[in-house]
This record gives structure tokens, C-alpha cells and sequence, in this order.
């Protein structure tokens, strides 16, 4: 397998939105994929029909486009190994189901769900909570190896209800290398014998995984945590089938920002940020937040989810998809669970922010605050001055909106602390000064408001906050020569008239 060209998969099943642990996923396989020159498949795995979520099939595809984590085959792209919606292959698994019967790897099983429940019942009252379908209890079972040949033949004729399982052997070691974890050895006395195939004509997970995998000629199976008790099973699928297994490596739990459990799909809202790469709504209209609406660059968030189980070795800690992609190895990634740190999130949308291009800033706060009346360049100069301070592109409206209208108040701490006797005045010979500067640029501004100080025998501090808060009714922001330089001078002039009437009385 060392030659053959790296082909990975992502399949979820389409049971509601995908949390962002299926992101990371999918994000890791896409990586690999890429890193190696190799294809990134989708495959909608959606045999358990009973847990189908409308929508939830085109919500994946949306938020792997919104991430950059294209596959080069599935569901509405094609591909030669097709199709890639398990439901859609329905057909082709039973003949493998049957195959495994036919050596005696695999049996069919006749058992009711209420004899079942029953089997389970008798063995709690024997103080075995925890019963399992096996190479010890399938002998007192009605399957087709207690059951005499005939009658297994006369039932399967009469259309009774079966499903088909496993039949693991007793008391043998299965054993496979994870490429994250190192060896697995597990023994079979551990392992129940799974369904394969379910009376409804549909295969289980087990039987559509392990043969879409090896008919779609997967190489490498990268997957949660939570798919590692399943492993051992697959491996004893894959040498019962007489084929050759993919490298499995399992990915490390996230856990909750306090590292107390898995951070699961309900802790989102709850705890203050997103689970979820896009907003999700389900049938009653309960909307669920996603990073993507909540002003994330996807950038950011890809960004953010590869530090979660992988680092690069070295304190490079911002990378385009490209760099990840040139960095990432299986190698590099951890067996213990990740913490998720909403603030650490924050800070690589603040990275990604200040290193986008003021003019694309420009035009994504155009469409999400409708300033469609605001010439670009004077957009792009705002950014400028703003992003330094902002989380997302909204924070540079909001925190900058004096940049599109006149203050409507005035930020009380400044004023109760440096509004003061002689004020004023003071403000109202500085308009002055302003007024009759021949240039308004931010260096003739400044030029000015340093020889105003040195006139008045001022220090900074008496002044600028005044001037600041006349201007754009806040405490703090950027440079107030950039911020009066951008707004023009009549606009700064009749500010101040404004203000000093209003702050003076």
C-alpha cells in the first residue's frame, strides 16, 4: 500500500449538524490528503434510516465549503468510485454479507427484539448487567448455528425477519498498529458478535463502512476517538474478507474548556460560543449559533481547530490552509483529548483580521453594515485605523461609529474627570486653531496641536481626552490626528462646536 496514492474519506452521517470535532476530521484527512498529493473523498454514511435529518446532508457539504475543505469526490461532484451516499449503494452490500456466511464468518439470526429483550432481562436478575450477544450466549439463541439446516433454510423461504452477524472467534488476540496510538491488541472474548446486515435490508455500519472503504480503495482511515472500540472488529472484518486493511489512526477526544468531558453539541450556546462551523435550525426553529455567523474568518477557525490535537513543532502558530498543509503530519498529532479554549479561538480571529487586506475588510463591512453610501477607500481607511482593536469586522462598525455619524453621547468618565474649569474655553480656542489651518492632513494637524500645547503650557493629557471625546464621544481609540485627517474639517469643526455646547453646559 506504500505506492498506491493516498486516498482518505470524511463520512458522517446526515443525523443534524456537524459539530466541529467532525470538522477537525475532516480537516485532518483533507490535509493528509493534500500534503501527499493524494484525494479527499465525502461519503454520506446513512444507513441507520431512522435517524435521518433533513437538511443535514447539504449543511456538511455547505460548512466543508465555507472551510476550504473541498473533496475531490462525492455527493454533486462525481467520481469514479460512486456512489457516495450509502443508501444510494444499497444493492452491492448484502452479496458481502453473504460471502462471509458462506465461510462461516457470518451467521443469520432469528432472534425477536422482545426474545432479545428478554435474554437481557434474565441476565441482570442474574446479576449480569451487561449481556452480549456472543461466541458463548449465540449457543442458546435461535441462529443459524443452533438451529438445524433445514428449518434455517424453510425460514429464510417463509420471509421470517433476520439479521445477519459476525460470528467473532473465541479467545483470540486482534492486533493493529494506530498510527497515533501505537499497537491495539484486543481479545475477541471482549467482542459481541455485531449485526452486519438488519432485517430492514440495510447494512450496519460495520459491514458499509468496512466495504465502501475497500471498494473506494481507501488507504488511510482517520477518525474520532470514539470509533476505537469499533477497530478491532473491523480489522477481524477486513482478514475475513481477505483484504488488506488501511492505516486506522485515531483522533483525540475535544474536551470542554475546563477539560472536564467531551465537549458535545449541546454545550454550545450554553457555555458562551459556537460547537458548530454554521448556524443549524432545526425543524421547531431553534437556531443554533455557528461560527461562520457570529463573524469568524473560516481562515480563523480551520485555523484554530488544526492546534487541537496537532502542533507543528515549532511556535509558528498561524498558518494559511496551505502552510497547514505543507506542516501537517499524523505524526504530530497527540493521543490526549483537547481542550477547547473559546478565548484562544478569539485571538486567531484577531490575528486573521489584522492581517487581512484593509480593502477586503473594507468590502465585508459594506455588505454587514450597509454603508453602501461610503466610498471604499474612506471604508478601507477606517479599517485601518479600527481592526488593531477589533475581534471581528462588526466590532469595527460598532466601536467606529463616529466614523458614520455624530456622537450622540458622551463617554461620562472622561468628561467628570478632565472636564474642568477653563475647559471650555480651552476646546473652543483650539476649534479655533483648526479652524484656520491651511491644510487639514494628519501631520498639519498634529504640527498644530503640539504648538497649541506648548502655547498653553499643557501637558497632553489635559487636552487630546477632551478633544477625543468631543470628537468621537469616546474615552480611547486610535490616533485622533488619523481619525480628524479621515473625517474632514468641516465635519471635525462643527463636532466640536456641537460638543462644547452640550459638554459646557
Amino acid at each position: 500500500m506504500s505506492d498506491t496514492p493516498v486516498r482518505v474519506r470524511f463520512a458522517p452521517s446526515p443525523t443534524g449538524p456537524l459539530h466541529m470535532g467532525g470538522v477537525r476530521t475532516a480537516l485532518y484527512n483533507y490535509l493528509l490528503a493534500k500534503k501527499s498529493g493524494g484525494s479527499f473523498i465525502l461519503r454520506i454514511e446513512d444507513t441507520d434510516q431512522t435517524r435521518f435529518v433533513p437538511g443535514a446532508q447539504e449543511y456538511i457539504i455547505d460548512a466543508l465549503n465555507w472551510c476550504g475543505i473541498i473533496p475531490d469526490e462525492g455527493p454533486g461532484i462525481g467520481g469514479e468510485y460512486g456512489p457516495y451516499i450509502q443508501s444510494e449503494r444499497k444493492p452491492m452490500y448484502r452479496q458481502y454479507a453473504e460471502e462471509l456466511i458462506q465461510k462461516e464468518m457470518a451467521y443469520y439470526a432469528f432472534d425477536t427484539a422482545e426474545e432479545l429483550e428478554n435474554m437481557r432481562e434474565q441476565a441482570k436478575k442474574m446479576g449480569m448487567p451487561n449481556w452480549q450477544y456472543n461466541c458463548v450466549t449465540r449457543t442458546n439463541m435461535k441462529n443459524s448455528l443452533t438451529l438445524p439446516a433445514d428449518e434455517v433454510q424453510k425460514r429464510l423461504e417463509n420471509g421470517d425477519p433476520y439479521v445477519i452477524r459476525m460470528k467473532m472467534p473465541r479467545n483470540e488476540d486482534i492486533r493493529f498498529e494506530d498510527q497515533i496510538r501505537g499497537w491495539v491488541v484486543v481479545n475477541t472474548n471482549n467482542l459481541d458478535d455485531k449485526v452486519l446486515f438488519k432485517s430492514d435490508g440495510m447494512p450496519t455500519y460495520h459491514l458499509a463502512n468496512i466495504v465502501d472503504d475497500h471498494t473506494m480503495e481507501i488507504t488511510h482511515v482517520i477518525r474520532g476517538e470514539e470509533w476505537l472500540p469499533s477497530a478491532p472488529l473491523h480489522m477481524y472484518m477486513y482478514q475475513a474478507f481477505g483484504w488488506e486493511a488501511p492505516k486506522f489512526a485515531h483522533l483525540p477526544l475535544l474536551l470542554k474548556p475546563d477539560g472536564n468531558g467531551k465537549l458535545s453539541k449541546r454545550d454550545g450556546d450554553r457555555l458562551g460560543f459556537p460547537v458548530f462551523p454554521t448556524n443549524w435550525e432545526t425543524a421547531e426553529g431553534e437556531v443554533y449559533t455557528g461560527y461562520r455567523e457570529q463573524g469568524y474568518f473560516s481562515g480563523a477557525f480551520v485555523n484554530m481547530l488544526a492546534f487541537l490535537g496537532w502542533n507543528p513543532g515549532t511556535n509558528q502558530e498561524i498558518f494559511s490552509m496551505e502552510e497547514l498543509i505543507n506542516a501537517f503530519s499524523i505524526e504530530r498529532v497527540g493521543k490526549a483529548g483537547a481542550k477547547f479554549d473559546p478565548d484562544k479561538t478569539k485571538w486567531f480571529q484577531q490575528q486573521y483580521l489584522r492581517n487581512t487586506d484593509n480593502s477586503k475588510l473594507a468590502e465585508i463591512l459594506k455588505k454587514e453594515a450597509d454603508l453602501s453610501s461610503y466610498s471604499d477607500d474612506y471604508l478601507a481607511h477606517v479599517c485601518e485605523l479600527m481592526k488593531e482593536r477589533a475581534t471581528f469586522v462588526k466590532d469595527i462598525y460598532t466601536e467606529g461609529a463616529y466614523f458614520f455619524e455624530k456622537p450622540h453621547s458622551y463617554d461620562e468618565k472622561t468628561v467628570s474627570k478632565k472636564w474642568k474649569e477653563g475647559t471650555t474655553e480651552l476646546m473652543q480656542e483650539w476649534n479655533t486653531r483648526m479652524a484656520s489651518l491651511p491644510g487639514f492632513t494628519e501631520e498639519t494637524i498634529e504640527v498644530a496641536f503640539k504648538a497649541f500645547l506648548e502655547e498653553k503650557e499643557m501637558g497632553i493629557g489635559a487636552v487630546l481626552p477632551n478633544f477625543r471625546v468631543l470628537i468621537t464621544g469616546k474615552g480611547m481609540g486610535p490616533s485622533m490626528f488619523s481619525i480628524c485627517s479621515l473625517l474632514g474639517k468641516e465635519e471635525c469643526l462643527s463636532r466640536m462646536e456641537e460638543g462644547i455646547s452640550k459638554i459646557g453646559k
